[in-house]
Protein backbone atom coordinates (compact mmCIF):
# COMPACT_ATOMS: atom_id res chain seq x y z
CA UNK A 1 0.00 0.00 0.00
CA UNK A 2 2.92 1.96 0.66
CA UNK A 3 4.35 1.86 -2.28
CA UNK A 4 1.06 2.38 -4.07
CA UNK A 5 0.44 5.47 -2.42
CA UNK A 6 4.28 6.54 -2.86
CA UNK A 7 3.59 5.89 -7.33
CA UNK A 8 0.23 7.92 -7.02
CA UNK A 9 1.89 10.92 -4.68
CA UNK A 10 5.11 10.98 -4.74
CA UNK A 11 7.49 12.26 -2.03
CA UNK A 12 7.77 15.97 -1.24
CA UNK A 13 9.69 18.20 0.60
CA UNK A 14 7.77 19.77 2.87
CA UNK A 15 9.47 23.19 2.57
CA UNK A 16 9.82 23.41 -1.47
CA UNK A 17 7.97 20.00 -2.73
CA UNK A 18 11.17 19.29 -4.28
CA UNK A 19 11.49 15.37 -4.72
CA UNK A 20 12.12 13.01 -1.10
CA UNK A 21 12.84 9.56 -0.41
CA UNK A 22 9.71 9.97 2.28
CA UNK A 23 6.58 11.90 2.90
CA UNK A 24 6.88 15.30 4.49
CA UNK A 25 10.45 15.22 5.17
CA UNK A 26 12.96 18.39 3.96
CA UNK A 27 15.33 17.58 1.12
CA UNK A 28 19.27 18.28 1.95
CA UNK A 29 19.04 21.98 0.66
CA UNK A 30 15.73 22.74 3.26
CA UNK A 31 17.55 20.91 5.86
CA UNK A 32 20.69 22.30 5.72
CA UNK A 33 18.26 26.21 6.04
CA UNK A 34 16.87 25.00 9.04
CA UNK A 35 17.56 26.10 12.47
CA UNK A 36 17.19 23.04 14.57
CA UNK A 37 17.89 23.85 17.88
CA UNK A 38 20.29 22.19 19.77
CA UNK A 39 22.52 22.40 22.92
CA UNK A 40 22.02 24.41 25.93
CA UNK A 41 18.56 26.11 25.91
CA UNK A 42 17.02 28.91 28.34
CA UNK A 43 14.69 25.88 30.41
CA UNK A 44 11.61 28.89 30.49
CA UNK A 45 11.45 29.52 26.40
CA UNK A 46 13.63 27.32 24.60
CA UNK A 47 15.73 29.88 23.13
CA UNK A 48 19.54 29.25 22.95
CA UNK A 49 21.87 30.16 25.45
CA UNK A 50 25.42 29.68 26.29
CA UNK A 51 26.02 27.04 29.14
CA UNK A 52 28.65 27.25 31.76
CA UNK A 53 27.91 23.53 32.26
CA UNK A 54 25.75 20.75 30.79
CA UNK A 55 23.91 19.91 33.52
CA UNK A 56 23.08 23.77 34.72
CA UNK A 57 19.37 24.91 34.67
CA UNK A 58 19.65 28.33 32.25
CA UNK A 59 17.35 31.41 32.44
CA UNK A 60 17.88 33.92 29.88
CA UNK A 61 18.38 37.60 30.28
CA UNK A 62 14.83 38.04 29.10
CA UNK A 63 12.72 35.02 31.45
CA UNK A 64 15.27 36.21 34.46
CA UNK A 65 14.06 39.92 33.91
CA UNK A 66 10.29 38.91 33.63
CA UNK A 67 10.02 35.39 34.28
CA UNK A 68 6.61 34.04 31.98
CA UNK A 69 3.53 32.59 33.54
CA UNK A 70 4.28 29.11 33.05
CA UNK A 71 7.09 26.82 34.01
CA UNK A 72 8.97 24.99 31.38
CA UNK A 73 9.21 25.83 27.70
CA UNK A 74 11.05 23.98 24.34
CA UNK A 75 11.17 24.86 20.74
CA UNK A 76 11.88 22.44 17.96
CA UNK A 77 13.02 25.61 15.59
CA UNK A 78 13.84 29.20 14.94
CA UNK A 79 11.05 30.91 13.00
CA UNK A 80 13.57 31.61 9.77
CA UNK A 81 14.40 30.17 6.83
CA UNK A 82 12.50 27.02 5.46
CA UNK A 83 11.04 25.89 9.24
CA UNK A 84 9.06 29.46 8.85
CA UNK A 85 7.89 28.03 5.45
CA UNK A 86 6.19 25.29 6.78
CA UNK A 87 4.50 26.88 9.41
CA UNK A 88 2.78 29.00 7.45
CA UNK A 89 1.94 26.67 5.17
CA UNK A 90 0.58 24.72 7.61
CA UNK A 91 -1.08 28.06 9.42
CA UNK A 92 -2.48 29.80 6.37
CA UNK A 93 -2.47 27.41 3.47
CA UNK A 94 -4.54 24.51 4.72
CA UNK A 95 -1.48 22.09 4.46
CA UNK A 96 -2.62 19.91 7.61
CA UNK A 97 -1.17 17.02 6.49
CA UNK A 98 1.92 19.04 7.79
CA UNK A 99 1.04 18.48 10.92
CA UNK A 100 2.81 15.00 11.02
CA UNK A 101 6.30 16.16 10.37
CA UNK A 102 5.80 19.00 12.99
CA UNK A 103 4.66 16.58 15.82
CA UNK A 104 7.79 14.72 15.23
CA UNK A 105 10.08 17.70 15.22
CA UNK A 106 8.03 19.08 18.58
CA UNK A 107 8.28 15.14 20.37
CA UNK A 108 12.03 15.29 19.44
CA UNK A 109 12.27 18.66 20.88
CA UNK A 110 9.98 18.64 24.29
CA UNK A 111 10.06 14.68 24.98
CA UNK A 112 11.10 15.56 28.52
CA UNK A 113 7.92 17.68 28.80
CA UNK A 114 5.88 15.47 26.96
CA UNK A 115 6.88 12.66 29.70
CA UNK A 116 5.49 14.52 32.60
CA UNK A 117 2.43 16.07 31.05
CA UNK A 118 -1.12 14.91 31.87
CA UNK A 119 -2.81 16.35 29.12
CA UNK A 120 -2.27 18.61 25.79
CA UNK A 121 -3.62 22.01 25.46
CA UNK A 122 -3.89 23.52 21.84
CA UNK A 123 -3.47 27.85 22.57
CA UNK A 124 -7.10 28.05 21.32
CA UNK A 125 -8.52 30.67 18.25
CA UNK A 126 -11.54 32.85 18.78
CA UNK A 127 -14.03 31.14 16.79
CA UNK A 128 -14.38 33.92 14.22
CA UNK A 129 -10.61 33.89 13.35
CA UNK A 130 -11.46 29.96 13.34
CA UNK A 131 -14.17 30.52 10.62
CA UNK A 132 -11.49 32.13 8.84
CA UNK A 133 -8.66 29.78 8.97
CA UNK A 134 -11.23 26.47 8.87
CA UNK A 135 -8.62 24.83 11.27
CA UNK A 136 -6.78 25.27 14.52
CA UNK A 137 -3.24 24.36 13.91
CA UNK A 138 -2.12 23.50 17.42
CA UNK A 139 -5.19 21.94 17.68
CA UNK A 140 -4.24 19.43 14.77
CA UNK A 141 -0.50 19.09 16.36
CA UNK A 142 -1.76 17.38 19.53
CA UNK A 143 -3.83 14.93 17.92
CA UNK A 144 -0.76 13.24 15.72
CA UNK A 145 0.67 10.42 17.59
CA UNK A 146 3.91 11.47 17.98
CA UNK A 147 2.23 13.65 21.16
CA UNK A 148 -0.75 12.12 21.88
CA UNK A 149 1.02 8.89 22.79
CA UNK A 150 2.38 10.87 25.93
CA UNK A 151 -0.45 12.32 27.18
CA UNK A 152 -4.71 12.88 26.74
CA UNK A 153 -4.90 15.99 24.17
CA UNK A 154 -7.72 18.11 25.33
CA UNK A 155 -8.38 20.16 21.75
CA UNK A 156 -11.13 22.67 23.73
CA UNK A 157 -9.36 22.82 26.48
CA UNK A 158 -9.14 26.74 26.55
CA UNK A 159 -11.38 29.16 24.67
CA UNK A 160 -11.26 32.32 23.67
CA UNK A 161 -14.13 35.03 25.10
CA UNK A 162 -13.72 37.59 22.72
CA UNK A 163 -11.87 38.18 19.56
CA UNK A 164 -8.62 40.30 20.09
CA UNK A 165 -6.62 42.48 17.90
CA UNK A 166 -3.54 41.28 15.67
CA UNK A 167 -0.49 41.04 17.85
CA UNK A 168 1.62 41.64 15.08
CA UNK A 169 3.75 44.30 15.63
CA UNK A 170 3.53 45.09 19.25
CA UNK A 171 5.83 44.07 21.59
CA UNK A 172 5.33 42.22 25.25
CA UNK A 173 3.74 44.78 27.31
CA UNK A 174 1.18 45.87 24.93
CA UNK A 175 0.18 42.21 23.78
CA UNK A 176 -0.52 41.58 27.50
CA UNK A 177 -2.99 44.16 27.69
CA UNK A 178 -4.66 43.17 24.39
CA UNK A 179 -4.66 39.53 25.69
CA UNK A 180 -6.18 40.23 29.04
CA UNK A 181 -9.11 38.33 30.58
CA UNK A 182 -9.12 37.18 26.76
CA UNK A 183 -8.75 33.26 27.69
CA UNK A 184 -10.25 30.78 30.27
CA UNK A 185 -10.30 27.20 30.71
CA UNK A 186 -13.79 25.70 28.96
CA UNK A 187 -16.39 24.98 32.27
CA UNK A 188 -16.73 21.41 30.42
CA UNK A 189 -13.42 20.56 31.35
CA UNK A 190 -12.59 22.48 34.36
CA UNK A 191 -12.58 19.89 36.37
CA UNK A 192 -10.09 17.57 34.23
CA UNK A 193 -7.64 20.46 34.98
CA UNK A 194 -7.09 20.81 38.57
CA UNK A 195 -3.91 19.03 40.07
CA UNK A 196 -3.08 18.04 36.48
CA UNK A 197 0.13 19.12 34.44
CA UNK A 198 -0.98 20.76 31.52
CA UNK A 199 1.39 21.08 28.07
CA UNK A 200 0.79 23.82 26.26
CA UNK A 201 1.55 23.60 22.35
CA UNK A 202 1.38 26.47 19.81
CA UNK A 203 3.06 26.91 16.68
CA UNK A 204 5.30 29.96 17.17
CA UNK A 205 6.60 31.76 20.43
CA UNK A 206 7.24 35.53 19.62
CA UNK A 207 6.77 37.71 23.10
CA UNK A 208 5.36 34.45 24.91
CA UNK A 209 2.05 36.56 25.53
CA UNK A 210 -0.64 34.32 24.77
CA UNK A 211 1.14 31.28 26.19
CA UNK A 212 1.16 33.05 29.15
CA UNK A 213 -2.43 34.13 28.87
CA UNK A 214 -3.57 30.40 28.76
CA UNK A 215 -0.86 29.27 31.50
CA UNK A 216 -2.53 31.84 33.94
CA UNK A 217 -6.13 30.29 32.55
CA UNK A 218 -4.88 26.97 33.80
CA UNK A 219 -3.26 28.24 37.39
CA UNK A 220 -6.43 29.64 37.74
CA UNK A 221 -8.32 26.49 37.36
CA UNK A 222 -5.75 24.62 39.89
CA UNK A 223 -3.39 23.29 36.77
CA UNK A 224 -0.40 21.75 39.09
CA UNK A 225 1.78 22.97 36.89
CA UNK A 226 2.01 24.46 33.01
CA UNK A 227 4.94 24.07 30.43
CA UNK A 228 4.82 24.94 26.83
CA UNK A 229 5.96 23.69 23.70
CA UNK A 230 6.23 25.29 20.26
CA UNK A 231 7.56 24.79 16.94
CA UNK A 232 9.06 27.69 16.47
CA UNK A 233 10.63 30.45 18.55
CA UNK A 234 11.22 33.68 17.62
CA UNK A 235 14.82 35.16 17.75
CA UNK A 236 14.86 37.60 20.40
CA UNK A 237 16.71 40.09 17.95
CA UNK A 238 13.49 39.81 15.90
CA UNK A 239 10.62 41.29 17.82
CA UNK A 240 10.14 44.68 19.54
CA UNK A 241 11.79 45.37 22.33
CA UNK A 242 9.67 44.98 26.17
Amino acid sequence: MGALLDTLFPPECAACRAPTDSAHGLCSECWADTAFISGPVCDSCGVPVAAASPAETLRCDGCLARPPAWDRGRAAVLYDGRAREVILRLKHRDRLDLAAVLARWLARAGGGLLAEADLLAPVPLHWTRLLHRRANQAAELIRQPPLRRYARPVPGLLERQRATQTLKGKNRTERAQILAGSIRVASRHAAAVAGKRVLLVDDVMTTGATLSACAEALRGAGAAGVDVLVIARVAKDQFAPI
